[in-house]
């Protein structure tokens, strides 16, 4: 197993985890919301695992209150939330810090791994600008639903801006390259 794979984690429900209990699967990891304006990517997220998940993905949600505390609620208020509204099925993990010096290691590590994202990420720190929010510069993540894909082997292979949907055409061959 990679190093990435040996992070400690925990699930929404507080049970020990690791990206190693998916070993053999492509995961795509994303940082999660429930009141930003992506939060509807929820449904093409659980769309897609639907799709992939005989083939070997495995979508993995890590929700983080980062970018304008859009993830106020606590792990139990978020796994109904997901549920309730979206269905969400794939495997949620407890709220994290994605971005700054607090950020968890498995973050630290992803966007080590990958330091810039597929996707005009400019448009979208523009966007945030024109709102008054300060916006990250790579490495960090930039805003709620980045994505970050990692193969069976647990290298991380590609990484996607927050406006790259999950039927994305870009993100939809990158997972298709990665299942083999």
């Amino acid at each position: 197993m990679t190093a990435i794979q040996d992070i400690p984690l925990k699930t929404i429900k507080g049970a020990d985890a690791t990206l190693g209990d998916y070993a053999g699967k492509v995961l795509l990891v994303v940082n999660v919301a429930s009141k930003c304006g992506l939060t509807p990517q929820y449904e093409g997220l659980e769309k897609l695992y639907k799709e992939y998940q005989d083939k070997g993905l495995v979508v993995l949600g890590f929700p983080a209150n980062d970018f304008k505390e859009q993830e106020p609620g606590t792990n139990d208020e978020i796994a109904t939330f997901c549920t309730t509204n979206y269905g969400v099925d794939f495997p949620l993990f407890e709220k994290l810090v994605a971005t700054g010096p607090d950020k968890h290691p498995l973050y630290a590590e992803l966007t080590k791994a990958v330091p810039e994202k597929y996707g005009d990420a400019q448009v979208w720190r523009d966007r945030l600008k024109g709102y008054g929010i300060d916006a990250t510069e790579d490495p960090e993540v930039l805003w709620n639903f980045e994505k970050f894909l990692v193969d069976r082997d647990g290298n991380v292979v590609g990484r996607f801006s927050p406006q790259v949907t999950p039927d994305d055409p870009a993100l939809v061959a990158a997972i298709d390259k990665a299942l083999g």
